[in-house]
């Protein structure tokens, strides 16, 4: 564990990502797909990202991961749905999707697999020590770039839906 500590340090990544929390959605009864809300979030931030660095107009690939069938397509037609437009910018987004099977064994889906549980732990218990998050906090995109390495994340490279700061009281 040490070593992949040490590999995720020194790796030169931006991190993007977008915790649905399935509860306060319930709670709120909003029935949307939360996988789409993640989608749709982390594309939309992807292009704020590229924005910054002059690279918005050129033509992004995405990879996410097979899941069936079913959810491939309906995951493709959102994804298509948000790249026309349909998405908190307001303008398209020059992004292609590409379905990876896990098989492939892809670096990129093999390090969403290993930063997605301590983000989700985090999120679930933001006062219980967690280590890897202490890694990833300065992978996050933020705002004012290298100079906030591993501050001003939250909101930015590192949403959270509903926002704990949103949520109505039980």
């Amino acid at each position: 564990m040490e070593e992949l500590t040490q590999i995720i340090e020194f790796s030169n990544f931006i991190l993007i990502s977008t915790t649905i929390d399935k509860r306060a959605l319930k709670r709120q009864d909003i029935d949307d797909n939360a996988y789409h809300i993640a989608l749709g979030f982390c594309m939309e931030t992807l292009h704020e990202f590229l924005a910054e660095k002059q690279q918005s107009e050129k033509k992004t690939h995405i990879v996410v991961e097979r899941r069936g069938e079913k959810e491939d397509k309906e995951l493709e037609l959102e994804f298509r749905r948000i790249c026309d437009g349909n998405n908190r910018l307001g303008k398209p987004l020059p992004f292609e999707i590409l379905a990876a099977d896990k098989k492939v064994m892809s670096s990129g889906l093999q390090l969403a697999d290993l930063v997605a549980r301590p983000i989700g732990l985090k999120t679930l218990r933001p006062d219980q020590p967690n280590r890897a998050f202490d890694v990833l906090r300065k992978k996050f995109y933020c705002e004012g770039g290298r100079e906030s390495v591993g501050i001003g994340y939250e909101g930015m490279g590192m949403k959270i839906f509903p926002s704990p700061k949103s949520e109505k009281p039980r």
